[in-house]
This record gives structure tokens, C-alpha cells and sequence, in this order.
């Protein structure tokens, strides 16, 4: 996994974080980095506002899994680094994936930090990391990056409406177990606080039970809205 490394966001409605994504993006295209933002039918004026920005939009119908392979489909570097709109990269991460690729690795993400005034955020923070080396599944808040042709010859992410990020991992740890890098992407907690920290957990929790027991993603999806 070595070589140019593109940086895909799928994006629907996110004005109110544009300017600062924008600003995120744009630093790391100054580093060599291949941005491609991926919308969905945005109707805020997002995908406008990221055009004028200069940054290159890929749009496609909604469905986080649809615009993450139409990113990736785009793409020409060699690993593909998939980042929510509202999570931002640690600094040198570009260099820590290359050192993560030079040592073999297939695949990878980073750890996480939850922000967010309730306290509780930190915590969670720390157990999704716990859990994510143990498991050596990772989710979406985690930067997954993968060689493009690895992510080809399994497919792409599948085209289900939720646990994609899961359901990918697991494809790809059946390949090889991800490298785990400690930095920290910082990721938004405004999901947490507009449910609720203590609810969205059970929330999570029991759809992640239930997804592990063979429910339909679909299914879940509409528990989860």
C-alpha cells in the first residue's frame, strides 16, 4: 500500500461544517493528497459552496455507501481514505499511512476522539478504540484507508443503508487484521448530544447486537432514523 493516497468525503447537507472541511481538505491537497468530495443530492447549497472552494465534487444519489464507492471509483491514487464530513485527520496522517504501508498493511484506521461538552464523550472515545483493536473491526469515525485494489477485488463497500463500515471490515479482516494507528482523528459528538450520550449507546449497541445476529441492515436503518 504505497504510493498517492485519496481522501474521499461523502457529504449530504453539511453546510453548517463546509468552511471548515473545506479549509481541512485543502491542507491536505497542499501535502499531495487526491480530494474528491462525494455529494448526495445535497439541497443547502453544500456541493456549491465546496466548487467555489476549487475542491473537486463527485455527485451521485444519497447513501453513504453508494457515494463512498462512487468516490472511490473516481479516485487515481493508490490508497483510498474515506473521512466524514465531520471528521478531521490527524496531522502527518498522510505520513503514517505510508509507514503503515510499507510495513504491509492492507487496510487501516485511526483512533478516535469523540468532542463534545459531555465528559462521557472521552470515555466512549477510549472503548471504541479498545474495542476497535480488539475486534479489528472499524467504523466510518475511524478514517478507514485501504489499497484501492484490494478494496476492488472485495467489492466496494455493499450497498446497504447502514453498518457498511462494519460490514466492510469484516470483509477486510478476513484478508488482514488493520493497522491500528494510535493518533487521534477528532470526529464531531453532535450525533451523541442531539439524542442524547446514554441513549444514542444503547442505540448503537443494540443495533450493532442485532446486525452481529443477522438482522437486515434495512431494518436497522429505519430503527436507527
Amino acid at each position: 500500500m504505497t504510493g498517492s493516497i485519496a481522501i474521499v468525503v461523502p457529504m449530504r447537507n453539511e453546510i453548517a461544517v463546509v468552511p471548515d472541511l473545506v479549509e481541512h481538505l485543502q491542507h491536505w491537497r497542499a501535502r499531495g493528497c487526491e480530494v474528491l468530495v462525494v455529494d448526495g443530492c445535497s439541497t443547502d447549497g453544500s456541493a456549491e459552496a465546496v466548487r467555489r472552494a476549487g475542491l473537486k465534487v463527485v455527485e451521485c444519489p444519497p447513501g453513504r455507501a453508494i457515494q463512498m464507492n462512487a468516490g472511490a471509483a473516481s479516485a487515481s491514487s493508490d490508497i483510498v481514505l474515506f473521512l466524514h464530513a465531520d471528521t478531521r485527520l490527524p496531522e502527518d496522517a498522510d505520513r503514517m499511512i505510508a509507514a503503515a504501508a510499507e510495513s504491509g498493511r492492507l487496510w487501516g484506521r485511526f483512533d478516535v476522539r469523540i468532542l463534545g461538552k459531555p465528559a462521557v464523550l472521552k470515555l466512549i472515545s477510549v472503548l471504541m478504540n479498545l474495542r476497535s483493536r480488539w475486534t479489528g473491526i472499524a467504523t466510518g469515525d475511524q478514517a478507514m484507508f485501504v489499497r484501492r485494489e484490494t478494496f476492488y477485488a472485495l467489492g466496494g463497500f455493499p450497498q446497504q443503508p447502514l453498518m457498511e463500515d462494519v460490514e466492510m471490515s469484516r470483509r477486510l479482516r478476513a484478508l488482514a487484521r488493520p493497522a491500528c494507528i494510535g493518533a487521534k482523528a477528532r470526529t464531531s459528538g453532535r450525533r451523541w448530544e442531539a439524542r442524547g450520550v446514554w441513549r444514542t449507546i444503547v442505540l448503537m449497541w443494540s443495533l450493532r447486537l442485532a446486525y452481529w445476529l443477522g438482522a437486515p441492515a434495512e431494518r436497522l436503518a429505519r430503527a436507527y432514523r
